[in-house]
Parts: structure tokens; sequence; C-alpha cells
């Protein structure tokens, strides 16, 4: 071989794409799709966007000014409802996330309609937190209803165009699901199937992996509830604990395990007492965040700790979080998370890796969907409950039909533990009743 053919072919390896996006996934180079403009239609939802945003500026202000005429002229009872901090609160941060999501959306429309893929993309992303933080908040003030649908309809959008137009991103996402599966198979030879193979964590932290740590844990910890009671609490009484409408499950457990297995997945090989100290704060923290979202947003109580828990002196924790949590339940947050890392953690991923290969993904698809439906049905049942011990008749058939199917007497007997007061909430449709609460 001559010297002088060996350039060209160093050069010709140099501008090979071995298969690659066009640019080697190097992001700082565009490739041939990211250069084509966006189809018609998406431009023309960009600017639809970006005059939402637009038009969307003035009228918060004028919302702004009738909330602050409503209250001058004393009547904050009929705009807000009982709790006037509270919804005012709530409505200041949903005003101040509907405006900095305006401001978002003109950017995301501008994007688009320049078919700058690739900061389209970016601006998705934040734009799909944000709607699901207003989401939220629409929730504790209004409940659930029609006024959902647009926001949802939003975000489905938002999802879709965040997958789909950057082609190179759809590339790269597949090229890593193929990469990820082939690691699987030999993981799976090897034993480490579910394993974090880089040695940083203990679990590989993937949807498959937390989803079904999520299901067991919902499982188990009604089961921990249950036996807590009969044993500790109310000796041979059986009380249901259940969190959802429907099956053994109690999603608190299940989400705190989630939270605890990605807190902890790299300090499975720590200290006991760092572990046992992040458990209990995640898990105390958590505990009080849920319970004040659901009374906030249907005046749920489903538990509520003394102050005086602790021997001769107030809880301080049960103090700071208003009873949504307390030091006893907090030590047990951070037992549990010791047990859960240390000893469950290892077994679960076996249990799970006992799924079948082919139906891993099949499975998990169906049983994510199936408790979407759990959970949205559980809401809008509260959200029903709330509005019926608030006085308020049902005014659609969605409401008609959780009043027939799931009414007070249901409910009372489906979640023992809770009860509903509307005067704690921050809900703007909840009329003032004499007595307050249930």
């Amino acid at each position: 071989m001559s010297e002088a053919t060996v350039p060209s072919k160093v050069e010709g390896a140099q501008n090979e794409d071995f298969g690659l996006p066009g640019n080697d996934l190097d992001p700082r180079v565009p490739t041939k799709e990211q250069l084509k403009t966006i189809p018609l239609i998406i431009r023309i939802y960009g600017a639809l966007c970006a005059l939402d945003g637009v038009v969307a500026l003035p009228l918060m202000g004028a919302y702004f000014g009738i909330i602050v005429y409503r209250l001058v002229m004393g009547q904050e009872s009929v705009l807000l409802g009982f709790n006037l901090t509270l919804t005012v609160t709530m409505t200041v941060i949903g005003s101040i996330l509907a405006f900095v999501s305006s401001i978002a959306l003109i950017l995301f429309g501008w994007t688009l309609m320049k078919s700058y893929r690739r900061d389209a993309v970016r601006w998705a992303s934040a734009l799909i937190v944000m709607t699901i933080g207003q989401l939220l908040i629409d929730v504790m003030l209004q409940g659930i209803g029609v006024h959902l649908i647009r926001p949802m309809i939003q975000l489905g959008i938002l999802i879709a165009l965040s997958a789909t137009v950057d082609p190179t991103l759809r590339q790269e996402r597949e090229l890593q699901r193929r990469l990820r599966d082939m690691q699987d198979r030999a993981a799976a030879e090897e034993g480490m199937l579910g394993r974090d193979l880089t040695g940083e964590g203990y679990i590989k932290l993937n949807f498959f992996n937390l989803f079904w740590v999520f299901m067991v844990c919902c499982v188990l910890g009604l089961i921990i509830e249950v036996i807590f009671h009969m044993v500790w609490v109310d000796p041979g009484v059986y009380q249901d604990r259940a969190g959802l409408l429907f099956g053994p499950f109690s999603p608190i457990y299940g989400f705190g395990a989630v939270l605890l297995t990605v807190a902890l997945n790299r300090f499975y090989k720590k200290n006991f007492l760092v572990i046992f100290i992040v458990s209990a704060i995640i898990g105390g923290v958590f505990e009080a965040a849920v319970g004040w979202w659901m009374q906030t947003s249907f005046g749920a109580i489903a538990w509520a700790y003394s102050y005086e828990l602790l021997p001769g002196i107030p809880d301080p924790m049960a103090i700071l979080f208003a009873g949504r949590t307390s030091t006893p339940f907090m030590l047990m947050w951070g037992t549990l998370g010791l047990f859960w890392i240390k000893v469950c953690l290892p077994r679960l991923l076996k249990l799970i890796n006992l799924i079948p290969w082919k139906m891993r993904y099949s499975l998990t698809a169906v049983v994510t969907a199936l408790m979407l439906v759990n959970g949205v049905m559980t809401l809008q049942a509260l959200d029903c409950w709330f509005c019926r011990v608030s006085g308020l008749e049902p005014s659609s058939p969605v409401e008609q039909f959780y009043a027939e199917h799931f009414d007070n007497a249901y409910m009372e007997h489906r979640f023992q533990t809770m009860t509903i007061h509307p005067d704690t909430t921050s809900r703007i449709d909840s009329p003032e009743r004499p007595n307050g609460s249930r």
C-alpha cells in the first residue's frame, strides 16, 4: 500500500457516520433532517401557541385586577370560598405559573414557526413540566372538571411534539433503546438483569423497574398498614386502608418506595445511619406533602398525628408539618428505607425478573393503563364526594355517575380512615355551610 493512498482512506473513515443520524450523535452539528422545514400544520400550531401566549398575558392582568377589586369590595367569601389566605396563595402561584407558561408558549411557537427543531423540543419539555404544575394547581382550586380538558390536550400535544419534532432525537432514542435491549439480554445471561451495570447504583432506574417497585409496594404497604392497625392502633379490629377506588393498593407507599429507591440507589453501600437519616427525611416530607395536597384539593384528611406523641413534650415534627407527619413516623420511614435498600430491593428485583422476557413491556403497558384509570377514577370520586359534602348537587353526567355508583356511604366504607372537610381547602367552588365540615 503506497503512502499516497493512506490519507484518502483515513479521510473516508472520518466522513463515515457508521449508520448514526448523520452527525455521529454530535448535537453541535445539525443533520439534514434538522435543517428541513417543519411541516406546515405544525408551524400553524406554533403560530396559534404564540398567539395564545400573547393574548393570555393581558387577560391575566385583567384577572388579577378583578380579584383585587373583589377583595377591596369585601367579596372575598363569594370569590374565594372558605380559606382566604390559602386560596389567594394558590391563585397567585397558579397565576405566576400561567404567566411564565405564556411566555414559554410564545417562544415555543416561535421556534416551531422558524423550524428550530431542537430548540422546540427543549421548550416543549419545559412546557410539559409547567402544564403538569398548572393541572395540579387547577385541581386544588377548582377540582376535577371540564376546565382540565384544555391543559390535558395541550399536554398530550406537547408530549407528541417533544418525541417527533426533531427526527435526530427520535433516531437517537431508537438507537439507545436498541442498545438497552442488547445490554438487558447480556445482563440476563449473566444474572445481572435490572442491575445498574455502571456500579454507581444498585438497581437500574428505568420505567420498568420503578413501575413494578411501585406496584409491589402499593400492596405491601397496604398489608403493613392493616397489620399495624390490627396489632397496635386498635387490636383485633380490621380496617380497610386502601388508597385507590379499586384493588388492594396504597399508593402513598408505592410512590414512597419509588422516591426512596431513586434517592438511595447510590447509597446502598453507605453507612446505615446515612441511609436511615435520608429515608426519614424523604419519607416524612413526602407524607406531609401528600396529606397537604389531598386536604387542599379535596378537603380529604386520611391521617392526622397528635402534637403530643413524644414523652412529655410536644412533637416538633408534628407541629412543623401541622400533624401531617410526626417524629415517630419519620423514624418509621427511616427504618423502612434502611430495611428496603438493604434487604427488600435485591429480593424484589429477583421477583420482577420472573416476568417472562416476551411479556415484560406488554404486561407493563397494560397494568400501567389500568392503574392510570384507577387513579383518575379515584380522584374523580373524591372530587364528587367533596362536592356532595359541600352541598353541591350533581350537575353533569359524570357527577351523576359517581353519585349513583360511588355515593357517600360507599366512599366512607372504602376509605375508612378518610373524612372530608370543605372548610380546609383552597377550592373556590366550596360554598359556606353552617357546620363547615362533615
